[in-house]
């Protein structure tokens, strides 16, 4: 307990159903706090499909590559984010992990796919959160906009269109991968 709040572990979120009678249900944890995440969009799920499609011959070449997983980016409180995706460098693994079986170990990458009603504000404090745990990079693509925004601690982000190739060194060496065919229209 917290100011009379009960905080939440990563531990209590294990044990939560992801199944209601409306639906599946899935959780993050925020300093202990529990957030129930909306169902995916079709255009998230096809984002993360096609991320994972261009992505995964490179990254497991050079680490190990996650679809949707649970990562403990602090402890006490508890602060439990779900990346879409999430890579592990070879020098990264095996990774740890909690007793609940989420990644302890830091991610070098990290997407997002951003959902049409995700608030500009916590798009960025997951991404300040990501990258103060120690993540190398963070993409967050936006399939309306058709843009992926890069962010790297102490740079400024950089956005690439449709237009643009998208690469992720020194994270997945030689990646390189036309944003319009991880985002098409």
């Amino acid at each position: 307990m917290r100011n009379g709040v009960r905080l939440l572990t990563a531990a209590d979120v294990a044990v939560l159903p992801a199944q209601l009678p409306s639906g599946p249900v899935r959780y993050e944890l925020h300093d202990g706090r529990l957030v129930v995440l909306p169902p995916s969009t079709a255009a998230r799920g096809r984002a993360q499909a096609l991320f994972i499609g261009h992505l995964f011959a490179h990254a497991e070449r050079s680490g190990r590559m996650y679809g949707r997983v649970d990562v403990i980016l602090r402890r006490d409180p508890d602060h439990v984010l779900a990346p879409d995706l999430a890579h592990l460098t070879a020098a990264q693994l095996p990774p740890k992990t909690s007793p609940e079986d989420y990644l302890t170990t830091a991610p070098a990458l990290v997407v997002e796919v951003r959902e049409r009603y995700d608030a500009q504000a916590g798009i960025d404090a997951k991404v300040r959160d990501y990258l103060a745990a120690g993540v190398v990079l963070v993409w967050v693509a936006d399939p309306d906009a058709r843009t992926v925004t890069a962010y790297r601690a102490n740079q400024p982000p950089l956005t690439f269109t449709a237009a643009d190739t998208l690469t992720a060194d020194p994270v997945i060496p030689g990646f390189a991968v036309p944003v319009a065919a991880l985002l098409p229209a």
